[in-house]
């Protein structure tokens, strides 16, 4: 798990394009890491993306609330907290259809809103 991987420009536009679905940059960067990997920590996400761990850690809450992260406790030798390790709950490609499935739904109401203003005219 300890492999050192950055976001390259490819995924930095991908980032880009989900920032504009309506994602939030660390929810999105969080994202496209975790899209790289079979599992990783926070601590990696971190090194990979330049976000602190609070940003991690509030990007990783909406990625669990959508259902589309899973989280494992790791238990460390003696004390103290146990490590976390995430990985998607869906294939990248649901999470893609999801995303697009929203973006339709948002153009249809912007259609309809289009079209009732129009009446008022």
């Amino acid at each position: 798990m300890a492999r050192d991987v950055r976001l390259s420009r490819r995924d930095e536009t991908l980032v880009e394009l989900l920032i504009e679905t309506g994602l939030s940059k660390n929810v999105a960067k969080t994202l496209v890491f975790l899209s790289k990997r079979d599992e990783t920590t926070s601590v990696e996400i971190e090194k990979a993306t330049g976000l602190r761990q609070p940003e991690v850690s509030i990007a990783m809450q909406e990625l669990r609330r959508r259902k589309w992260v899973e989280k494992r406790d790791i238990k460390k030798e003696g004390k103290g907290r146990p490590v976390h390790a995430y990985r998607l709950s869906l294939p990248w490609a649901e999470i893609l259809g999801s995303l697009d499935r929203e973006q339709q739904a948002k153009l249809e109401r912007i259609e309809a809103n289009r079209k009732r203003l129009k009446s008022y005219a």
